[in-house]
């Protein structure tokens, strides 16, 4: 999350509403329903973990074991597990 100045991108008379309620704090203000977006899809971080787990579970169906996957991509045996056997 951004840090942004009221003051910079707010009209005058909505500083001066806000300020009636908050004065030199933080104010969330959520994304509308519609527009948000879901956890990865901004970043792409979402795609790349769904590409590592296909390729995970690719090399255990070509007979590569757990453990060996495991190492390979530094997850723990339990993270490799879900990741193989979640539908």
């Amino acid at each position: 999350m951004k840090y942004l100045n009221a003051q910079v991108i707010l009209p005058d008379a909505l500083v001066k509403e806000l300020q009636s309620y908050v004065q030199g704090g933080y104010i969330y203000i959520p994304v509308i329903r519609d527009r948000q977006k879901r956890w990865g899809e901004v970043s792409g971080y979402k795609k790349e973990l769904e590409k590592r787990n296909r390729q995970i579970k690719e090399e255990y169906q070509s007979g590569i074991s757990m453990e060996c996957l495991s190492e390979k991509y530094c997850l723990s045996l339990y993270a490799v597990r879900k990741i193989i056997y979640k539908k």
